[in-house]
């Protein structure tokens, strides 16, 4: 009975670290390949900078508000935790973007990309912006879009 206790905690505890290709696929799926003008490549670069594409991946900011999920959304803007005072602008709960599935997170991420653009993303501006980009979707089999 221990070890079935031991096997759930791990089962739930852990996160989903996605593959390269199959967060490209999964984000081209969701619509967000020249989405407000940004390129696939840049979404998974932003992911892989952000999070290193886990969904569960949460980093605790200077001034006291955490970012949560595979696109590191701030709690003190975009989702709420209950717990720090929070615009909110997604409507949605912190929890919502640290599970394996991640359309809400994508849903956020295109709010947040229409209000602020790409660049709102530190780890867009520190790692994606003015590089060479299309590595994040070599070999994935996802064709660019004629803007991209």
């Amino acid at each position: 009975m221990k070890i079935w206790v031991l096997l759930l905690l791990v089962a739930v505890a852990s996160a989903k670290v996605f593959d390269r290709c199959e967060l490209a696929r999964t984000l081209k799926a969701a619509g967000m390949s020249g989405f407000k003008n940004v390129s696939l490549a840049d979404w998974v670069c932003t992911a892989y900078a952000e999070s290193r594409y886990n969904t569960q991946a949460t980093n605790k900011n200077t001034d006291g508000s955490t970012d949560y999920g595979i696109f590191q959304i701030n709690n003190r803007w975009w989702c709420s935790n209950g717990q720090y005072p929070s615009y909110n602008s997604c409507r949605i709960s912190c929890s919502q973007l640290l599970t394996d599935n991640i359309s809400t997170a994508i849903q956020c991420a295109k709010i947040i990309v229409s209000q602020q653009g790409i660049s709102a993303w530190v780890g867009w501006r520190n790692t994606c912006e003015n590089k060479d980009v299309s590595q994040y979707i070599a070999g994935c089999g996802v064709q660019m879009k004629s803007t991209e």
